[in-house]
């Protein structure tokens, strides 16, 4: 590792991200990627537009080895595959910080997810550095190099890119490989590094799911029409599908179509006109271009709940949870003191909701995925445990 660490020198890569190297066809991508599939590390970052599209659009995507700060330039270059073998390559660790954007750019892209893959922030919080930690303050507090964020709003489609751009998208890359070193030798010291491995695996494949969701379920994610009768649900249901499906074939951002809260008024409400769908969404341009559409899948709504019944959303807990939410909090708080472990990341709301809710016909509660790993002898049996104690006190 201290080997590593001299290698990679954030000063010298700081220096270099002044002048980065451009690839710009494919003959230098391909070249620079053979090379690249000999590094142990290499440290990436994407910058993109995505306002009013469905998917990303890559804009640059960074890369730092030893030797220094690299911009591929993916508007010029036609063949990208050779940095997808990069990218895939098990014996080349890909660093990232706050990836899930880029996991995302880079699945849907070049279909491929960067593994193995150490994410800086993630890592952070399993050795103190701090939850949730910004590059930029992490780089103050761990490197005491204070960044800038004068291009955060550049537009990455441009052409040519100011020398401002290209420095300080560099920079994002600069300090990542000295970064995630610091972190895996304090992880192998703590013995927690295959934690945040886990960590990181869970990142992709929880990219990977959303990228796979079937267009079907995701009204389920609207956990405040868990009332809504059968009809108005399969309305809802019907709808974010067609809404979901129409955003991927035309990539079109969910917003720049239908906003969440405006298809909740709809499903409620089912207008049966396009003066009546008109005073709920606002939006001529709609109205015009998909209001037909719209009108059609709520004119089937009634049929559609009988022919394919649609699965009842979940509701909110009952109150009965409140003091028992309190009491596994606290299994979780004690546990993370005795581990010396930021309570969010040991016991995440979202685990206890996961938990919560596997209860079964027989009042038997199973862990869920992300308390069945390493957080399982930590913190997973207790709260299985105590919450099966609930049903028989």
């Amino acid at each position: 590792m201290s080997d590593l660490k001299q290698c990679y020198d954030w000063q010298k890569l700081e220096q270099l991200a002044a002048t980065p190297v451009r690839i710009n066809d494919d003959a230098s991508l391909a070249e620079h990627a053979r090379r690249w599939l000999s590094q142990p590390l290499l440290a990436l970052d994407t910058e993109f537009m995505r306002t009013e599209t469905f998917y990303p659009i890559p804009g640059l995507i960074q890369v730092a080895d030893e030797q220094g700060c690299y911009l591929i330039d993916p508007l010029q270059i036609s063949d990208m595959r050779p940095l997808a073998q990069v990218l895939a390559a098990p014996e080349v660790l890909k660093v990232v910080h706050a990836g899930s954007e880029d996991l995302e750019l880079f699945r849907h892209s070049y279909g491929v997810l960067p593994a193995p893959l150490h994410d800086t922030q993630i890592a952070a919080a399993f050795v103190g550095w701090g939850f949730s930690m910004g590059l930029q303050r992490m780089v103050s507090e761990v490197l005491e190099v204070e960044l800038g964020k004068g291009e955060t709003t550049s537009d990455w489609l441009q052409r040519p890119l100011t020398p401002e751009q290209e420095h300080y998208a560099a920079l994002d890359v600069a300090y990542l490989p000295a970064l995630a070193l610091m972190q895996r030798e304090q992880l192998e010291q703590r013995g927690r590094l295959s934690w945040v491995e886990e960590e990181c695996a869970a990142l992709c494949e929880a990219v990977s799911a959303q990228d796979e969701q079937d267009p079907e379920s995701y009204y389920q994610r609207f956990s405040q029409a868990w009332h809504f009768d059968a009809t108005h649900r399969a309305a809802l249901r019907d709808l974010t599908a067609w809404r979901e499906r129409t955003c991927r074939a035309r990539d079109l951002s969910r917003n720049r179509l239908l906003r969440n809260q405006v298809l909740l008024d709809i499903a409620e409400k089912l207008p049966q006109t396009e003066q009546q769908l008109d005073r709920i969404v606002q939006r001529g341009r709609v109205i015009r271009e998909f209001g037909q559409a719209i009108l059609a899948v709520l004119a089937q709504a009634e049929a559609s709940a009988r022919d394919n019944p649609p699965a009842e959303i979940e509701r909110p807990l009952h109150y009965v949870w409140n003091k028992r939410l309190k009491q596994l909090r606290a299994i979780g708080r004690e546990a993370a003191q005795a581990h010396d472990l930021m309570p969010e990341v040991l016991l995440r709301k979202r685990d206890l909701d996961a938990l919560i809710r596997s209860r079964d016909q027989y009042s038997h509660y199973r862990l869920p995925p992300s308390l069945s790993g390493w957080r399982k002898p930590l913190v997973g049996e207790a709260l299985l445990a105590r919450i099966e104690q609930f049903d028989k006190s």
